[in-house]
């Protein structure tokens, strides 16, 4: 990948770039023009610095994907990708205004204001979730607001689409998202739900209306799965103005099964602009939390039975059997790529409806501590995922048939076999390493995913296929 300076003034791609906007710790937001266009843009940039962590990338990843297949007045209007061949980015159109951050400093308002604001956000969601995205990072910093009012969604990294592969699942183990807004199943690494959307906004509602986080803000799991069994304070509790059909709307969107809140945002949003006609349930006139031993039998429960399966819109599954490739980047003849591409293109070709994933494992140090970057200052995840890009090129699949991976650890097979049983892999494809005396002393990495995957495994030779 070139590196690629940014400043006021320079060029890329045809945009003119302007002042920096913003300067976060997983992206950067510049102002930017082009000629003949007079839309208002941000390019949004993301920090490929010594020490980033992966899941930056994967995230930005996402936004990419999803970004160019979202439309409507809830979401920026997407105008450009980067590749990370060259400089990765997103530029969109620049909204007027702020996000609901700098309104933390007034809390608590009324809950008639918050009613209102909770009203147009469900709006919002409900358009995202008619698109087949789960947003699974709702919180003020990523909520804005046009001049008519209409609320704007942004900053999708972390979202689920139901059409495209969800690499944030398919990479990592631990969920991602904002403690303090993540719903219960989302914490135990359920992200095809609409419904948490609809949790993380009853936790928003909740703070704007009382000043306090329903659950805190935990910062390790631990923390994050006592939302599982522990119920809120009841609002009324922190702040006894708060009518009831206020508080029977934001401890339903906080009930932990995903089955006991709103069926859709569409309905959340019809409560909050009708609250003379919502049912008041037990909910609405609590004033103390559940206790002891109420909370001690949930704690008891498995964390999977307090956990509803999602809605069938939600959760359509495809059949289609998975194909992961297995790319070893650093020894990789031009003789074993072309075979490779040639095996998968086969692979595909009888299973029309398959999805092709390709591995390359960046091999850690056991002792040493690894560097992230080159020795040309080059982001190593970064080049990798080029690498593995620019081998996929000739099999000309579609978007959505294909994802790339570049997953960290010390040992490529057992990382190789781990990714085939999390993601259900039903066929891996890999290249043979040639015979050497390192083979013949540590054993090769084809050999062992050969003898203890889960799946089929067609290994590749440079004068030979086999099938073990």
């Amino acid at each position: 990948m070139a590196k690629t300076r940014l400043e006021s003034g320079s060029t890329l791609d045809g945009f003119i770039i302007g002042d920096l906007v913003h300067r976060g710790g997983m992206a950067h937001l510049w102002q930017v023009s082009r000629p003949g266009d007079a839309t208002q843009m941000l390019m949004k940039i993301p920090v490929l610095h010594e020490g980033e962590d992966p899941a930056a990338i994967v995230s930005f990843e996402m936004e990419q994907m999803i970004m160019p297949r979202l439309k409507g007045p809830h979401v920026p209007r997407h105008i450009a990708n980067g590749d990370f061949a060259t400089q990765p980015y997103i530029v969109m159109e620049r909204l007027d205004g702020e996000t609901l951050l700098p309104q933390l400093d007034a809390l608590p308002l009324p809950a008639e204001t918050v009613a209102r604001l909770g009203a147009k956000i469900a709006d919002a969601l409900a358009a995202l979730h008619a698109q087949g995205v789960v947003h699974l990072d709702l919180k003020p910093s990523n909520i804005m607001f046009r001049p008519n009012g209409d609320a704007v969604l942004i900053d999708f990294g972390l979202a689920h689409h139901r059409d495209l592969p969800d690499l944030m699942q398919e990479e990592f183990r631990l969920p991602y998202g904002t403690a303090p807004y993540m719903a219960p199943e989302q914490v135990m690494g359920v992200r095809n739900d609409y419904r948490s959307d609809l949790f993380a906004l009853g936790c928003l509602m909740y703070f704007f209306a009382t000043g306090t986080r329903p659950f805190g803000d935990p910062q390790k799991l631990k923390g994050l799965k006592q939302r599982l069994w522990q119920d809120p304070v009841p609002p009324r509790k922190l702040q006894p103005d708060i009518p009831p059909w206020f508080q029977e709307i934001v401890l339903r969107c906080l009930e932990v099964r995903a089955g006991r809140r709103h069926p859709s945002a569409a309905q959340l949003a019809h409560d909050l602009r009708n609250p003379d006609q919502v049912t008041l349930t037990a909910r609405a006139g609590k004033l103390t939390q559940d206790g002891f031993f109420a909370v001690l039998k949930r704690k008891g429960e498995p964390p999977s039975s307090l956990i509803d399966k999602p809605q069938a819109d939600e959760a359509e599954l495809s059949d289609a059997p998975i194909v992961a490739v297995a790319l070893n980047l650093d020894d990789l003849t031009p003789e074993l790529s072309d075979k490779l591409r040639r095996t998968a293109s086969r692979i595909l070709e009888r299973s029309p409806q398959a999805r092709l994933a390709c591995l390359n494992v960046q091999k850690l140090n056991r002792i040493a501590m690894d560097s992230s970057l080159d020795e040309e200052g080059n982001n190593k995840h970064v080049q990798r995922l080029v690498g593995l890009k620019d081998w996929a090129q000739g099999l000309k699949l579609e978007q959505g048939r294909i994802t790339f991976h570049v997953l960290e650890a010390i040992d490529p097979a057992e990382t190789i076999l781990d990714y085939a049983r999390q993601n259900n892999v039903d066929h891996i494809l890999m290249g043979a390493r040639e015979n050497s005396t390192m083979r013949k002393i540590l054993g090769s990495v084809s050999g062992k995913v050969a003898a203890e995957a889960p799946c089929s495994v067609t290994v590749v030779r440079n004068r030979q296929l086999t099938e073990e």
